[in-house]
């Protein structure tokens, strides 16, 4: 390595992006070229089924090795690692961890956003919300109809395997060291984001447990218009108020790197993954939208100051916070459970393939699936359908079936979820969608991308650079200090940022056929629905 005094001083922003499966610390430039990156996966646990677990600690370590080894491969290119004058966090979101206030240690395995295990959870609190309701001022409940109305509006949610205080419930009802902690008060808990900050801020120090309203906005707790902890919300979960981490906004200075190669750099930026894709793809203002297609796949559309509530089984969320008492930006999301982990699917558990980027290869063998429609439901449905108890489900199959067939009924049903989501979108904006813009893993394979454009009837833009999620975390970490002239409350600041060639996907399938295909996709839907009923819990 050169000798430290013979390196070049620059200026570049650092962006930890903890996804479900890899951690990636990434460093950007003024334009957002990356300068140098390292990415690691880390364990995953299954116990059970429609469980899935990480364990934190393993998070962590993952996370300070990468920083470690993307400042090496920094001054292995002439760079001083000082150069870098500032990190966000940008993280998997409804992911639910529990820690100990005094040891700082884990109390279980954190829980997973698409885990499903806590069905009962949410049968228990949704007879809950029918007899006992929901106090919305004081000594005034309301109940059934009226009560799920309510917790949306507060929210903008609906009761759900999905949301990480339902977790949260689960581990204090199941496991009894969260319980034992919670009753004494020792307990804390957070999303990724929050771990991380306490942990790389220093925590035997500094105690640092923040989050920031995109993250908090995934809880069930948050009050959507006063981006504050909802009281009432806590006292019907039966959740204490001194477990929660305190609300900062998504672009300022919450802390510093207490250790490692970066010690005192500030951490200035923190957004949850999807609402870091939608910044980092520049989507900043009203009727912009995009999708990132990772594990799930997750379609956001700015809706601009003011919150829009769903009537067609969109969330209503905060896309950011550009700074400390900001009047936040709000989007409308459709999460779609299973998209990349399909691949995955087709890859480890059936064979199919050798590696992900096969999957438009096989499926290129056949112009058609041969009728095979694959709902893709391996943990319930999520936006718009709402079904905890869907099921996986391959049908149109025959003895003509082959694999090429399963394979591109993979990528037909990401494109099918996708346009329902777009649907719901259309009804509650009273716009159409123009173009989407794209970013994730599955969006490198030309196939999966047309596929979208043909059955989805709109155009697809992929652009060059496609690490917007963690490029929305840097763009915040910047825009708290100011660096290079970012302001991300002026989109026209960033103009010079990302702008190399986009690539185009237009439509290229009849209508009258899309429709077709539209309506068999529906009626395969209807048949995966109810197939695993929660218990009816009082």
């Amino acid at each position: 390595m050169t000798a430290s005094n013979a390196l070049k001083q620059g200026e570049f922003v650092g962006s930890l992006d903890c996804g479900t499966t890899s951690v990636r610390f990434i460093v950007f430039d003024e334009n957002a070229d990356i300068v140098a990156q390292h990415q690691l996966e880390f364990p995953q646990y299954y116990p059970h089924p429609s469980w899935h677990e990480h364990d934190a600690l393993e998070i962590q370590s993952t996370s300070e090795e990468c920083i470690v080894k993307a400042c090496e491969l920094l001054e292995e290119q002439g760079w001083a690692k000082e150069s870098i004058k500032a990190i966000g966090i940008t993280n998997q979101r409804e992911t639910a961890v529990a820690w100990d206030r005094t040891t700082g240690k884990p109390l279980c395995k954190a829980i997973v956003w698409d885990d499903s295990r806590t069905k009962g959870t949410v049968a228990h609190f949704q007879h809950k919300l029918r007899v006992e309701g929901i106090e919305v001022e004081k000594g005034v409940f309301k109940k059934g109809e009226d009560g799920i109305k309510a917790l949306r509006d507060i929210t903008g949610l609906p009761l759900s395997t999905y949301f990480s205080a339902i977790k949260l419930c689960w581990m204090i009802d199941n496991y009894d060291d969260v319980k034992k902690a919670h009753d004494e008060d020792n307990l804390l808990f957070g999303t990724v984001e929050s771990w991380l900050v306490y942990n790389l801020a220093g925590s035997a120090k500094t105690h640092l447990h923040v989050t920031e309203p995109t993250n908090a906005s995934r809880t069930l707790l948050m009050d959507l218009h006063t981006l504050t902890w909802h009281e009432p919300l806590l006292k019907f979960f039966g959740l204490r108020p001194s477990i929660l981490p305190k609300l900062v906004s998504s672009s300022e200075v919450v802390g510093h790197l207490a250790f490692g190669p970066l010690a005192g750099v500030p951490i200035s930026g923190l957004v949850g993954d999807q609402q870091g894709a939608l910044v980092g793809n520049k989507c900043l203002e009203q009727g912009e939208a995009k999708c990132t297609y990772g594990t799930g796949a997750f379609l956001l559309f700015c809706t601009g100051s003011e919150p829009v509530g769903s009537k067609n089984g969109l969330l209503t969320t905060v896309a950011y916070q550009a700074g400390p008492g900001a009047k936040p930006v709000y989007a409308l999301e459709g999460s779609i459970a299973v998209a990349g982990s399909a691949i995955k699917w087709l890859r480890d558990s059936m064979g199919l393939i050798q590696s992900a980027g096969e999957v438009n290869t096989l499926a290129a063998k056949e112009d058609s699936t041969g009728g095979v429609y694959f709902v893709t439901a391996f943990s319930g449905l999520l936006a718009p359908y709402w079904d905890p108890g869907a099921a996986g489900l391959l049908i149109g199959l025959s003895s003509y079936t082959n694999p090429s067939h399963i394979a591109r009924a993979t990528l037909e049903a990401n494109a099918f979820q996708t346009r329902g989501v777009i649907e719901s979108m259309k009804l509650d904006s009273n716009k159409d969608l123009k173009h989407l813009k794209v970013d994730g893993g599955m969006t490198n394979g030309d196939l999966c991308m047309q596929v979208l454009a043909d059955l989805g009837g709109f155009g697809v833009v992929r652009p060059e650079m496609r690490e917007s999620t963690a490029l929305g975390s840097a763009l915040l970490a910047g825009s708290a200090l100011r660096l290079f002239g970012w302001d991300i409350s002026k989109p026209e600041t960033l103009a010079h940022v990302n702008t190399r060639g986009n690539t185009n996907f237009e439509p290229s399938l009849p209508e009258s056929q899309r429709e077709e295909m539209w309506s068999r996709w529906q009626k395969a839907v209807e048949r995966s629905m109810g197939w695993d009923e929660a218990p009816d819990e009082d």
